[in-house]
């Protein structure tokens, strides 16, 4: 028994239209997976076929729904709902450009100390780690020595990895997650971790080739603005 080891697959969901936007979907409804996002979770689900999963979680909203449906398909399973992994609440930010939101006086704090923010009417980012480690602790005292697949939200993703990597909250954002990528935990209920992959979404490949400008000016604009969102602290 002390040696039985749950493997837990955390799940990106796959690519939505928000993500392109760089907008703050949080729990706006309606959010589902674009054409890539399908083709992804479907690549997704065929690395995932020969693996002994014996159930699948996901988070309410629709694009993680749709992509865990993909994961569970190959094993004939129904998927179960998993509040406590849930996107981030948002609050009044949500549905927003982070391009806006990067203007708030506020932004200093979310990049710099994340763990002492809390969105406006939303939730804290402490908040949201507590209560997706909770869900995780009793998956494992649920499924012992067994594999089960998890859908969620990036941000919710990095901050479960930096509580079980020792990475200070405001660290978190140093984890990269890529849409229908995995990351394995190997859990046990006597206190045993291992972070076996992180980011996993196949082969490596090459970053995209850039466009060449067709206004030097506009170029320049357009990077300066791409620096600043890859920059943010939350994704979608």
């Amino acid at each position: 028994m002390m040696n039985e080891m749950t493997t837990i697959l955390l799940i990106r969901h796959g690519e939505n239209n928000w993500v392109k936007e760089h907008r703050l979907a949080g729990w706006t409804p309606g959010v589902r997976l674009n054409e890539n996002g399908h083709t992804q979770a479907a690549a997704l689900a065929a690395r995932l076929a020969q693996l002994p999963i014996k159930a699948v979680y996901s988070s309410p909203l629709v694009r993680c729904w749709e992509t865990a449906e993909y994961v569970a398909a190959p094993h004939a399973l129904d998927l179960i709902e998993l509040l406590g992994i849930g996107e981030v609440k948002y609050g009044d930010w949500e549905g927003a450009a982070i391009k806006e939101l990067a203007k708030k006086p506020e932004w200093h704090t979310i990049q710099h100390v994340p763990s002492r923010f809390a969105f406006p009417e939303g939730e804290s980012l402490r908040g949201v780690q507590a209560r997706a480690v909770d869900a995780l602790e009793k998956l494992v005292l649920q499924h012992g020595d067994e594999t089960v697949a998890v859908c969620s939200h990036a941000d919710v993703i990095k901050l479960i990895l930096a509580h079980y990597l020792g990475v200070h909250i405001d660290l978190f954002q140093r984890i990269g997650l890529s849409p229908a990528s995995v990351s394995v935990l190997s859990l046990n209920a006597k206190g045993g971790v291992r972070v076996m992959r992180i980011n996993d979404d196949g082969p490596l490949r090459s970053p995209p080739p850039k466009k060449k400008p067709e206004n030097q000016d506009e170029d320049k604009k357009t990077a300066d603005d791409d620096d600043n969102v890859d920059g943010r602290i939350v994704t979608v």
